[in-house]
């Protein structure tokens, strides 16, 4: 059991990898014409934080989810490098 966790920790590393590594290179290539659609994505989550006021206590929550095509790449990129391994 514990070699498949091990793998199932390495294929998240991965995963977060390979997603900050598409963010990366989608705000890179934003400005470039021929490779903008990389940039192209949708933002799900809290846009504006929510706000708890408890009185002596406030408490601020806020999640954004940002997909592009450059992190959608970057995962199956991901996956298919952890499939190799």
């Amino acid at each position: 059991m514990r070699g498949r966790t091990q793998n199932i920790w390495i294929l998240l590393l991965l995963m977060l990898a390979g997603v900050v590594l598409g963010g990366f290179i989608a705000s890179l290539v934003a400005n470039v014409s021929f490779l903008s659609f990389l940039a192209y994505g949708k933002t799900f989550g809290l846009t504006t934080p929510l706000n708890l006021d408890l009185g002596i206590l406030t408490l601020q929550f806020g999640f954004t989810i940002n997909f592009t095509i450059a992190g959608i790449l970057g995962i199956l990129l991901a996956f298919f490098l952890y499939r190799r391994m």
